[in-house]
């Protein structure tokens, strides 16, 4: 697994074997990219992420890479956590991330109580938690988190059909590759 482009071009990211991460592949996170940036690769300058679920961090570390100005790495796993602070540390990282070993759900309301707003919003939970989908979704839709042209990206198994609204947020594109789909979500 290696970061695709930008800054930290080409270095390699590390995982953990056995543990229950399925990181992004390469190939669907320079598609999710590609769709993101759309040819401008200043698109991405200064903006929020929320990397969530982040596993190894390799989405936010793509984004930090493409030079965001902010990425909230959430990870609820200490073993995943530390990877994800490993990765940082050794491409030499020290600003524009904060990494919390929380739930989603509870990163989600001390982020909002932080008055945070989030540009894109990455989340990727394990396969197995289906219910994790509905319940970030859904609570992203209600909450203070997004703006009005912010984008939030689900990676989800292309068999799995997501729904296509959450309280305000609407599919407006899947992109399957592989086994693995991304679902792009907006407030309507």
């Amino acid at each position: 697994m290696r970061v695709i482009a930008g800054k930290y071009r080409s270095r390699v990211l590390q995982s953990l074997p056995g543990l229950d991460l399925r990181p992004t592949a390469d190939r669907l996170r320079e598609t999710l990219f590609d769709v993101l940036t759309a040819g401008n690769p200043d698109a991405l300058m200064g903006t929020v992420w929320f990397d969530l679920f982040a596993g190894t961090g390799a989405v936010g570390i793509e984004a930090l890479s493409r030079r965001a100005g902010m990425v909230y790495f959430v990870e609820s796993s200490l073993r995943a956590t530390e990877l994800v602070r490993q990765n940082l540390e050794k491409l030499g990282v020290e600003t524009g991330f904060q990494v919390l070993q929380q739930d989603a759900a509870r990163a989600l309301l001390a982020l909002e109580k932080k008055k945070v707003q989030a540009d894109f919003v990455f989340l990727d939970p394990p396969y197995r938690l289906s219910a994790a989908y509905e319940a970030t979704l859904s609570a992203l839709a209600k909450s203070g988190l997004l703006k009005a042209e912010s984008v939030v990206i689900a990676e989800h198994e292309k068999r799995f059909e997501l729904g296509e609204e959450f309280g305000a947020l609407r599919r407006y594109r899947k992109l399957n590759q592989g086994d693995a789909a991304l679902s792009f979500y907006q407030a309507k």
